[in-house]
């Protein structure tokens, strides 16, 4: 064998070691397993009667007025679940993220650590092409490093 030829090999496979090692070391950190189909789509609730406990405990919950007036400051509350998502060094949410409509409002990003509860108060102000259309939609999403993208939605009455 020459030696650029026994180079290259020791090269892969110090390579090769070093991945499964890596991947054999993160293993005490990520106990839980991670189901692969949350993460090809947004998950949402789909029967708000009778909700799973995965639903009740990743959904993101918008809290705000039912009505609210064009032009004036309110307050969007947005929860991870119905009673909220506990975070550790093994499962976690990345961030809550609040939109108008299509519209980017707000986003917090969160820390993968004990100390925290996944919630976030945003302060918003509708104008009055809201207040034209009757209502606005607010649609909060939040990530969980197991169970995937999970968003949440709240209608709300908007007037002049």
């Amino acid at each position: 064998m020459e030696r650029r030829d026994f180079l290259k090999a020791a090269a892969v496979g110090v390579v090769a070691a070093g991945i499964a090692g890596t991947a054999r070391a993160a293993d005490p950190y990520y106990p839980v397993p991670v189901d692969p189909k949350l993460f090809g789509t947004i998950n949402r609730v789909k029967d708000p009667a009778g909700k799973s406990p995965l639903e009740k405990s990743h959904a993101p919950v918008v809290s705000a007025p039912q009505q609210v007036k064009a032009g004036e400051p309110f307050s969007v509350e947005v929860s991870v679940g119905e009673s909220l998502h506990a975070m550790g060094p093994a499962h976690w949410i990345g961030y809550i993220e609040l939109l108008i409509g299509n519209e980017p409002a707000g986003r917090v990003d969160f820390q993968p650590k004990g100390y925290l509860k996944p919630k976030a108060v945003f302060s918003v102000v509708l104008g009055p092409e809201f207040a034209s259309a009757g209502k606005a939609t607010l649609v909060a999403y939040q990530r969980c490093n197991l169970h995937g993208y999970w968003q949440g939605a709240l209608d709300i009455k908007v007037i002049s």
